[in-house]
């Protein structure tokens, strides 16, 4: 939270289609992992509701690959009556009851996300209680600013400096006196350690993976160190992945919260915008050299909830520039890479879409910008797994504006961020064959030939492609399950080729069934040949959970020429 986060924030970026989400009351459905894998790619979905979250971590987040999900703060938090996005950055209490939901759901949420393969990182706001008085989410009243349920006026540093910060070069001031006068915890106090520590080894004991610390640069280093030191390990039996918001450019430095997790890379996003609204050929040397942090102790955004209003940034309203900027961040190697998804807004403090103030469903197709769904950016999610840790190679700026590189012999990507298409011979590094482009969900292909390969890259758009991503002659492939659905159910084919939706189940092959030939279902479509592919028949219903098969992953091989059919047997619940 920015010094004057209770005046600005949070954004959208681009792209979807339906409901996420199911009904209201409604515990999320257990969904088995695809199998697909997942990667490192953080997805902010920082806005959305607890249902909202655990749909979209089973029916998008795995199928493309990312590996976790940033939501807000789970504790209950200020309720304004005039409906505002940061009324979450003032605890009422520790109770797991709030503006996205109940307990109940948080915690159906986390075990959703779990049975993914996707982790949850929960917002921690732990530097201050509420400024404001009045009632919470979840009923608690507070009349006195410092006395809510949780602590008592001594443990606060009203004692200390009973006023606002003023003098934000002064580091002593940053760290005592109150933030936006938000009364300061007197983290110095193991009582105050304890309790803050208790409200996160609560969530730990649910399931949660992690914490991005809200305001961390107003918390001592050494205090936020020893908070973190108490913190138990996961249910996974591994410690809690850490990432602390400490906005750069005055005390503290973002290097002195290294000894307790790694840190949000503000200058990472400042840079982004700087290129991608001038030119991005300048991108060939980035790196530490530009003043971002350190890869191991960084975390990298283009915008975030609570930057995207001020301008800093890139966001939504950038229009292409911003998904090409997140491509960009996903295609480079360097750290730790989230992408955000948030909602429309037409003044500063606008709240998410709500009923009474509680978030309501999230709906890409209406008031929300779900950028994570994006198909370049779930393409490239899938690009940035494959590639791995190869280094960048083949540099190459044909024109002002564009740009391509490779990452080893696995992955090439182009991006041309002018304003009209860009054709140019580039030498990629791959091994000769056809490709298909990952940004267009295969619609498009490359052909590499003696490691070269010419690319026509539509005016502010990508092109990008890795071994994984080859293309072959296809066959037919007729498919058949028997599977006994309820009404509004739809039985799907989804695999790990693009034939198959690429584990994506928005992209899934329908299968049909009428009358006379219930439960069988049955489908088709064409599958590239001389290729292993693993499968499985999952069960859609709008607004819910897609239901997966249990089980490892179908295996077919698919033969050289003509069809090939695969016969399901039974869907396996």
């Amino acid at each position: 939270m920015r010094r004057n986060v209770l005046r600005t924030a949070l954004l959208a970026a681009a792209l979807s289609t339906t409901v996420v989400g199911i009904g209201a009351g409604q515990a999320p459905a257990a969904a088995a992992d695809t199998g697909v894998p997942n990667g490192d790619v953080i997805a902010n979905l920082w806005a959305w509701n607890w249902r909202s979250v655990a749909a979209e971590c089973t029916n998008v987040l795995d199928p493309a690959g990312y590996g976790a999900v940033w939501v807000a703060p789970p504790a209950e938090s200020l309720k304004r009556p005039d409906g505002v996005w940061w009324d979450v950055y003032q605890p009422y209490s520790y109770k797991l009851t709030g503006r996205f939901g109940t307990q109940a759901e948080f915690a159906a949420m986390v075990t959703t996300c779990h049975n993914a393969g996707i982790k949850v990182y929960t917002d921690a706001v732990i530097n201050h209680t509420a400024a404001q008085t009045g009632v919470g989410y979840d009923g608690t009243t507070l009349s006195d600013k410092y006395d809510p349920v949780m602590y008592d006026r001594v443990d606060y540093n009203v004692d200390v400096c009973p006023r606002s910060i003023s003098n934000w070069g002064n580091l002593w001031e940053v760290q005592n006196c109150e933030l936006l006068e938000l009364p300061d915890l007197k983290t110095s106090s193991s009582s105050v350690r304890s309790k803050i520590a208790g409200y996160l080894n609560a969530q730990l004991a649910l399931g949660v993976d992690g914490f991005r610390v809200d305001a961390a640069k107003h918390i001592p280093s050494g205090d936020l160190a020893a908070i973190v030191n108490q913190l138990n390990n996961t249910t996974a039996g591994v410690r809690p992945f850490v990432f602390h918001e400490v906005f750069p450019g005055q005390p503290p430095a973002p290097s002195d919260y290294y000894n307790s997790g790694r840190v949000l890379d503000f200058t990472y996003a400042e840079k982004m915008k700087g290129a991608f609204q001038g030119d991005i050929a300048s991108l060939s040397s980035f790196g530490t050299s530009w003043g971002i942090l350190p890869a191991a102790n960084s975390v990298s955004f283009v915008t975030n909830h609570d930057t995207e209003r001020e301008g800093r940034h890139l966001s939504y309203k950038d229009g292409p520039a911003a998904k090409l900027a997140n491509v960009f961040q996903l295609a480079w190697k360097h750290t730790t890479p989230t992408v955000y998804a948030g909602f429309e807004f037409s003044f500063n403090d606008q709240a998410p879409p709500n009923s009474n103030g509680y978030v309501t469903d999230t709906n890409c197709a209406s008031g929300w910008h779900c950028l994570n769904r994006d198909p370049a950016i779930v393409g490239m999610v899938g690009w940035h797994n494959a590639v791995g840790a190869a280094n960048v190679a083949n540099w190459q700026s044909p024109a002002s504006n564009v740009i391509g590189f490779g990452r080893g012999t696995t992955g090439f990507v182009a991006i041309n961020n002018s304003g009209a298409a860009h054709t140019f011979q580039y030498t990629t590094g791959l091994p000769d064959g056809t490709y298909c482009d990952v940004i267009t969900t295969c619609a498009s292909s490359v052909t590499v030939s003696g490691g070269r390969a010419t690319i026509t890259v539509p005016a502010k758009s990508a092109t990008a492609f890795h071994t994984g991503s080859t293309t072959a002659p296809a066959v037919t492939g007729d498919y058949t399950v028997q599977a006994h659905t309820t009404w509004g159910q739809n039985v799907y084919i989804v695999g790990s080729v693009p034939a198959l939706g690429s584990w994506n189940t928005a992209n899934a092959v329908p299968m049909t069934t009428d009358a006379s030939t219930y439960p069988r279902w049955r489908g088709s479509s064409a599958l590239p040949a001389n290729t292993r592919i693993e499968y499985k028949f999952i069960i859609r219903e709008p607004g819910k959970p897609v239901i997966w098969e249990t089980g490892a992953n179908r295996v077919a091989t698919t033969p050289a020429s003509g069809s090939t059919t695969i016969d399901g047997g039974w869907f396996r619940r």
